[in-house]
């Protein structure tokens, strides 16, 4: 049986701003295109389909777009939800969607229950297992402490009974979305932690055939059978070096053969530019990175006036500008003396920041929004004893 692995789609993200969905939709031609050419008989997404438990009608769009054309290709669907997903929202319709041989589960309490599906070598039992809320299963599944490690603990006990229960030639695949001991986690992840504790030991997935992956962002192999496939789109500047694409999985009569990396396209390259703005702007050797979504830090000891408006000039699709964190000198009080005028405040901040002190039309600038910020004409006058 041959598996794709993907996951962390994300549908209808943004970037910055930037409106995802054309790329996203270039990934599903990719799946489908791989699914033709490479003869895959099952699809797998390990959740986080959606970007949001409510997501735009746009990206509904086309995740049904996307489950259409893989129901009418060759191969079947298995999909889970993760943590970004409205369970009762991606599974809406499931029981239809499994006669279309599209296999979505979203409810906890069919963890334990595989989609079953067979090859020339018998049967794979694919458990599919939704996000797993420590907070909500607590009392349901009599956790004993609120932790990921705890519920997917049990999950697996029922994965186990389960597979205990079958044919000595029933081979197991199981999708999880978690954060698993041994991975490195990007900035675009929402963070999941339970008291501070978000990981769980690789150990959970032993004897397991394959465990597809979900969660974050970047590919990662754990074990030969344990692997995170990763976003099919960069979603923060954290991931400009990451690999993007999905795991092709071979599994023969006795399990796991062999797993193959298949790039996906990258419609726009990102890129993570440091030095000062005319060395930005002259510098020949960034010359392909013109065309590059950028994030630009300035290392210039004064900031300079105009500099995004100038940077896309050179790199029309600069996202981000950022500054180093300004360096605290020896010996400054970590709050204004008392007494000390707003104006002053405002200018010892400006100081701080840029490392030169604001002009004086800047100066002036500065104490008329201080001198708004303070006057009220509509306020209401407390007379007292005569006297406003």
């Amino acid at each position: 049986m041959r598996i794709l692995h993907t996951s962390d789609w994300h549908l209808g993200r943004s970037f910055h701003r930037e409106d995802l969905l054309g790329h996203q939709g270039a990934f599903v031609d990719h799946l489908l295109e791989v699914v033709a050419s490479e003869q895959v008989d099952v699809v797998v997404v390990s959740g986080d389909v959606y970007d949001r438990a409510l997501p735009h009608v746009d990206a509904v769009a086309l995740a049904d777009e996307a489950f259409a054309r893989l129901a009418a290709s060759r191969a079947k669907v298995v999909v889970s939800s993760g943590n970004h997903d409205s369970a009762q929202r991606l599974g809406f319709g499931s029981r239809l969607m499994d006669a279309a041989g599209v296999f979505v589960r979203t409810d906890a309490s069919t963890v334990g229950t595989p989609v079953v599906l067979d090859d020339r070598h018998g049967p794979v039992a694919i458990h599919a297992l939704p996000y797993l809320d420590p907070s909500a299963l607590l009392g349901p599944w009599q956790l004993g402490r609120r932790s990921h490690e705890a519920a997917l603990t049990v999950a697996m006990a029922r994965v186990r009974a389960d597979l205990a229960g079958r044919s000595a030639d029933t081979r197991s695949v199981v999708l999880a979305h978690a954060f698993v001991a041994g991975a490195t986690p990007s900035e675009s992840e929402r963070d999941i932690s339970v008291g501070g504790v978000s990981r769980v030991a690789t150990s959970l997935f032993d004897g397991i055939d394959y465990t597809a992956l979900g969660h974050l962002h970047g590919p990662h192999v754990l074990a030969p059978a344990l692997r995170y496939s990763g976003s099919p789109l960069a979603y923060s500047f954290s991931e400009a070096d990451q690999s993007k694409g999905s795991w092709l999985v071979d599994l023969g009569g006795s399990g796991l053969v062999d797993a193959t990396w298949v790039d996906a396209p990258v419609p726009r390259r990102l890129s993570r530019l440091s030095g000062t703005l005319a060395d930005l702007l002259l510098d020949p050797t960034l010359e392909d990175r013109e065309d590059d979504w950028v994030q630009v830090t300035l290392t210039d000891a004064r900031r300079p006036v105009r500099a995004m408006e100038q940077l896309r000039q050179r790199f029309p699709h600069t996202l981000v500008l950022q500054f180093p964190s300004p360096v605290t000198a020896p010996g400054t009080p970590a709050r204004p003396a008392p007494g000390t005028s707003d104006h002053s405040i405002a200018l010892d901040f400006v100081s701080h920041v840029r490392g030169t002190g604001a002009s004086d039309a800047e100066s002036d600038l500065l104490q008329q929004a201080i001198d708004a910020c303070c006057h009220d004409p509509d306020l209401d006058v407390l007379v007292t004893g005569g006297r406003p």
